[in-house]
């Protein structure tokens, strides 16, 4: 299976990156990134064909691009960012108009699948998103938004998207803490990560659950029924551990 994937130098998308880089049904990865990618990442990889397109603007895809991102089975949307001091013009440019470019820019190619066999598209938001956009936080609100867009996508296009709402999570392996993370969040995540693995396990996500769903989600594991589907971080755990 050939997996599309963004925003791999984030906290979701490094480890996205390490589970698909080990699964052995994934048979190639093509990076989608606005600059080249940092040394730490594990790219290139020897034993799975891995690919980097640059894509400096993610509103705007040019013909070269398209061509290199067609044929492929799936794509997992990791790239994401805070809304901390960021206006709603830019928080929604980055969360809902980067999605909607990808989907225009994809859609040609997936017109061309069937039923049987679809293109599916991973969208990674968060806990508690709102697509009625009733919420009084912004950042639920767009989050939101990117989700109804994608479940609404017509089923000509072919497109079978998949929301993954995932609780609190932080990288766990040495290498994605030290670059995806601050110094003042790392020292918060041990008070943290026990506290909700204790007292709040239904809205934490160990982010190896996260990868690894992440991408069963891009192979079809779960939800085949359904076009578009919802999973809340509680269903996650479920269906893991029934694996």
């Amino acid at each position: 299976m050939k997996l599309l994937l963004s925003g791999a130098t984030g906290a979701a998308g490094s480890q996205i990156l390490r589970s698909a880089l080990a699964d052995p049904l994934i048979s190639s990865i093509t990076i989608l990134t606005r600059r080249p990618l940092p040394n730490w990442l594990p790219v290139p990889n020897d034993n799975k064909p891995t690919q980097v397109v640059v894509l400096p603007d993610f509103l705007h895809y040019p013909e070269d691009v398209r061509a290199e991102i067609a044929g492929h089975d799936a794509f997992i949307w990791a790239l994401g960012c805070s809304s901390v001091g960021m206006s709603e013009a830019d928080y929604t440019k980055v969360t809902y108009d980067y999605v909607v470019s990808a989907v225009e820019a994809l859609q040609d190619d997936t017109k061309q699948r069937s039923v049987g066999n679809p293109f599916r598209f991973v969208f990674v938001s968060g806990q508690g998103s709102d697509p009625e956009e009733k919420n009084i936080q912004m950042f639920r609100n767009i989050k939101g938004r990117t989700e109804k867009y994608l479940t609404s996508l017509p089923t000509c296009l072919m497109i079978q998207a998949s929301v993954l709402r995932p609780g609190y999570f932080f990288p766990s392996h040495p290498v994605d803490r030290a670059h995806t993370r601050g110094t003042g969040a790392r020292v918060a995540d041990h008070i943290f990560t026990p506290l909700f693995r204790g007292l709040l396990s239904s809205q934490y996500t160990p982010i190896e659950d996260l990868g690894r769903f992440a991408v069963e989600l891009a192979k079809g594991t779960w939800g085949e029924s359904h076009w578009q589907r919802t999973f809340t971080n509680t269903e996650m755990q479920k269906l893991l551990a029934s694996m």
